[in-house]
This record gives C-alpha cells, sequence and structure tokens, in this order.
C-alpha cells in the first residue's frame, strides 16, 4: 500500500472515530436510592445489601448501575476543620468501605447533599445531627472529600437549607448562584464524570442544563397515583428542555410499592419514554416477579436509554376525555423509528387513537407493543386505536417505511429562552406556557418579548428539501402596538405587526434549508402576541 492511500485511509478512519465519539452522550441515570423507603433511616449494611440485591436480581445487566446513599449519612462538622463527619452509628467505619463494596460489585456509588447549611432530613426528619452539614460555606472541602477522596461518582443536590422555609438561618439563597459555585467545586477536583442532580422541586430554568445532568421538576413523589399523575401533568410540556444528555427528573421510582399494577406499569412506563433517571425507590429484597419483570423490561428501559437522548413530546390532547399521546424519535433523528404512547389519567376506560400521519409516519407502519414484547397483527388501516384502562397507558414502538414532514409545531413544545418555574412568571417577566380551551391542544405561550432571552424557538424543524416553505404562526392576541421579529436559522430578521395577519393568522414564506432548521420568535424591547401553534407546508 502506498503512503497517500494508507494516509488517505488513516483520515477516513479519524473522522469516523471523531464522529462516532462526538455523538456519544449520558444517557439517563439508572440505579437505586435509598430515601423513598427509608428516609434518614440508613446504615452501612442495609445500602450494601441493596447493591448486593441490585446485582442479584440481574438490575445491573440492564443498566440500573448508580447506587445513591441520600440523606441520613451525616455526622455533624468537626468544630476546628469544619469537615464533614460521618454518622458514627449509622456508618461506624465511614463511607469509603461502603463507596469500594459497590464499585467492587461493577457499580456506581452515589451520594447526597445540600445547596445550604441543612438537609431536607434535618428538616422532615429531625435528623439535628445532620445540622450544618449542607456545601454551604464549604462547597470545595465537601467536594473534595465526596469525590477525591471518597469516590462517589453521584451526588443529588437539594435546597432545603437554602430556602428560608428549611433552615433555621432563614437562609434565602439564588439556586442558580448556588447551584453554579458547587459545579464549579465539583470541576475544581478534576472529575469530569460525576453525575450531578439538582432538587429545587420546579423546573429551575435554562441555565440547569449547562451545570447539571437531571433537575428535579416537581415536589417529592409519593407512593400514590394522585401524585404519579401530577408529576407526569408537569413534565408533559417541557420536551424542549430535556436532550443532548441533559434530562428532566420525575424523581424516584414508586414502583413495587402500594400502587396498583396498571399505575405501575404506567408510572414506569411514562418515566422510561419521557426520559427521566430510573431510580428505584423500593426494598430490592422485596421484589415479586411481577416487579422485577416490569423494572427489566429491555424494551421500555431501551426507550429512555436511547442515544438519541430525547423526551416524548405530546402530539395530540383529546380535550374530550383529558387523554394524552405522546412520541419521540428513537434510534435516528427524523427516521422512521418513533415510540408513542397513549396515556389515559382518568378514572375511566376510554377508547383512543391517532392516525399515523399524526405522527408524522406513513406507508406500511409495524407496531410493537413494548408492554406485551409482540408484534400487533392490526388490520390494514392508517390509525392506531387501543382502549386504554383507568390511569392506564400503552406505549409502542412503530416502524414505518416512509418517514412524513412534521407540518404542525405547537407552542407548548417550544423552547423558551427565559423559562423557569422557581418565581412567578409575570413578576419577573418570562414566559411561560397556559392553558387555553380556544387554542390548539388547549395550550399556548404567553409573557414573550421585552428582553432578547424572552424568546421562542422551534428547533430541529426537519426539511427534507431545500427551497422556499410558507409558514403559518397563530397569534390570538396580536394587537396593533405590538411588533413580532422571526429570524430563520440565525439570519436576519422578518419584521410583522398585526397588519400583516388575518383573524390572528400571520403567513409568509422564506427559504429553508434540507435537513435541521430553527426559527425565532423574538422582540428584544417591547410585548409580542400570544403564540398557539406554527405550521409548515
Amino acid at each position: 500500500m502506498n503512503v497517500k492511500r494508507f494516509l488517505l485511509i488513516l483520515i477516513a478512519a479519524l473522522q469516523c472515530y471523531t464522529i462516532t465519539w462526538s455523538q456519544q452522550i449520558n444517557t439517563p441515570t439508572m440505579g437505586w436510592s435509598s430515601w423513598n423507603t427509608y428516609h434518614v433511616d440508613i446504615n452501612d449494611s442495609l445500602i450494601k445489601q441493596q447493591a448486593d440485591f441490585c446485582v442479584n436480581h440481574g438490575l445491573r445487566e440492564v443498566g440500573y448501575t448508580y447506587i445513591n446513599i441520600d440523606d441520613g449519612f451525616f455526622g455533624g462538622r468537626d468544630p476546628i476543620t469544619g469537615k464533614l463527619l460521618i454518622h458514627p452509628v449509622r456508618f461506624p467505619h465511614g463511607l469509603k468501605p461502603v463507596v469500594n463494596h459497590i464499585h467492587s460489585l461493577g457499580l456506581k456509588a452515589g451520594i447526597y447533599s445540600d445547596a445550604g447549611a441543612n438537609t431536607c432530613g434535618c428538616k422532615y426528619d429531625n435528623d439535628t445531627i445532620a445540622k450544618g452539614v449542607g456545601f454551604y460555606g464549604h462547597d470545595q472541602q465537601d467536594a473534595d472529600l465526596f469525590f477525591k477522596e471518597l469516590g462517589f461518582d453521584f451526588i443529588k443536590i437539594d435546597f432545603c437549607g437554602g430556602s428560608t422555609t428549611g433552615n433555621g438561618d432563614y437562609l434565602a439563597l439564588e439556586p442558580k448562584e448556588r447551584y453554579t459555585a458547587i459545579h464549579r467545586a465539583i470541576q475544581n477536583t478534576g472529575r469530569r464524570d460525576v453525575r450531578m442532580n439538582i432538587c429545587r422541586w420546579d423546573y429551575p430554568g435554562t441555565w440547569v442544563s449547562d451545570i447539571a445532568l437531571s433537575w428535579r421538576i416537581s415536589s417529592d413523589i409519593r407512593p400514590r397515583w394522585s401524585s404519579i399523575k401530577n408529576i407526569i401533568s408537569q413534565n408533559l410540556y417541557l420536551s424542549a428542555y430535556a436532550g443532548n444528555g441533559h434530562y428532566n427528573d420525575m424523581d424516584m421510582l414508586e414502583v413495587g410499592r402500594t400502587l396498583t399494577d396498571e399505575e405501575d406499569r404506567t408510572h414506569f412506563g411514562m418515566w422510561c419514554i419521557m426520559a427521566s433517571p430510573l431510580l428505584i425507590g423500593c426494598d430490592l429484597s422485596t421484589l415479586d416477579s411481577t416487579t422485577l419483570n416490569l423494572l427489566k423490561n429491555e424494551e421500555l428501559i431501551a426507550l429512555n436509554q436511547d442515544t438519541l437522548g430525547l423526551q416524548a413530546y405530546v402530539v395530540k390532547k383529546d380535550v374530550t376525555n383529558d387523554t394524552y399521546v405522546l412520541v419521540k424519535d428513537i434510534i435516528k433523528r427524523n427516521g422512521p423509528t418513533r415510540a408513542v404512547a397513549l396515556y389515559n389519567p382518568t378514572n375511566a376506560a376510554v377508547d383512543m387513537s391517532i392516525s399515523f400521519a399524526e405522527l408524522d409516519l406513513g406507508g406500511e407502519v409495524k407496531v410493537r407493543d413494548l408492554f406485551q414484547h409482540k408484534e400487533l397483527s392490526l388490520p390494514k388501516s392508517d390509525y392506531l386505536q387501543v382502549n386504554v384502562p383507568a390511569h392506564g397507558c400503552r406505549i409502542y414502538k412503530l416502524t414505518a417505511t416512509e418517514r412524513l414532514p412534521r407540518t404542525l409545531y405547537e407552542a407548548e413544545t417550544a423552547y423558551l429562552s427565559g423559562y423557569q418555574e422557581l418565581y412567578n412568571a409575570k413578576a419577573v417577566g418570562t414566559a411561560h406556557y397556559v392553558s387555553d380551551s380556544l387554542c390548539s391542544g388547549e395550550m399556548k405561550v404567553t409573557n414573550l418579548g421585552y428582553r432578547p432571552d424572552n424568546d421562542l424557538q422551534w428547533r430541529n424543524i426537519y426539511c427534507q428539501t431545500s427551497g422556499s416553505k410558507e409558514i403559518s404562526i397563530k397569534c390570538p392576541t396580536f394587537t396593533d402596538d405590538m411588533v413580532m421579529y422571526i429570524s430563520i436559522n440565525g439570519a436576519s430578521a422578518y419584521r410583522f405587526t398585526a397588519k400583516d395577519t388575518h383573524d390572528g393568522l400571520l403567513t409568509f414564506t422564506v427559504p429553508m434549508k434540507a435537513g435541521s432548521n430553527s426559527v425565532r420568535l423574538y422582540n428584544d424591547k417591547e410585548a409580542m402576541p400570544e403564540i398557539d401553534w406554527m405550521k409548515i407546508k
């Protein structure tokens, strides 16, 4: 082989390696956590036993690799050095032997702390020995202990000690500032593999994806249907903020505790398709075969661990019976394979249906039931129809011979650069999603404008061919004093006023490229109209 040919082959190989490596992302964390079942009543033997059960039950082999010690291991601080102490009774030999045992099983070890001074166990479980053990005032000292000295691989960081109601010092800390400082301290340890989970109980804001792998979007989960239903509801319109290795955390799993079998299936299935971390919260020694088989459902886990890292979005809300259909790409973006969930949160069984065209699929469509592990033999039709029981869901993998272009983009699937749920949106001037029975899907986006980072963006608008495209945007409240700017793929913006609309509908033609495109709606200085949807012909 001559030198020139060898170099060409080497360059091609390196290019393939670079592309493969650059596409690798962290998938949602899977494992077990102590809090749901035990709260602060933990000890070293218990944690080791749960790690053993994780392996013995075959959970490690399907992806559950993190054994996370939550609140309850603290023993105060050294009054001279300020170093964190470990509980002398619960962990008499410290944490290092526990971490070593977890690692010896081929598992990862997780730990817990608070962004403030006191932890949630200190507040809710009266664990007085845990006062003053949070990161506050000890960021680098605690990060060095957890990740350099003890070798933990994951950390959940609460905020009980950061809010005025959660600590005796009445600290009122700013979440972005505190979590960014802790992230910086973890980076300073030299560890780049530590998974950081933020627990602020509502979606914190778009800043969070710059520092954490996952973040909580709701209050603590409870082992009852009302809690499961509420958390799913809170995450239905957050799909735009998950992806690229960062995820909305729907909290630890209550599967295997007090829910019915149907509710367990819905709980686990919706956590999977919505790309939430999967952290088992029950006592692994008590798992029955039904629960174990559900938790080890590799086809559902594959949706959760799909390398695209996407969260399913609402493609259809049936306003007559309050049911939802969610969909997401798997395996390949804009490819012919998608996952779909038909979700019925109501108290009665419902006949649900959706056309394959609404799911952007055409031609022959194969349907696989991921709960039943079998291909469905359906009559030749252009839609999927199924009876979904109360509190139930059905999840399918759809493989079509043709992928159709998406034409409808609901505002509630768009990315809002200033979106957050910690503060009153009107008071701080951030856009948000609100219900409106007159809108498509009964949802719209309001409170846009006034500054550059309070815009709306539809990303990954896929066009099969380049050329001029007709775009229509429904603006329910486009008044005469409003101006809206629209930029395509970051290019110079088009300026529109209410005079350009007809009955709140704005229609215009713009060039778009083959492949992925973006549409940004903004006004840096003034108010914008509310947005219902966008359609692309």
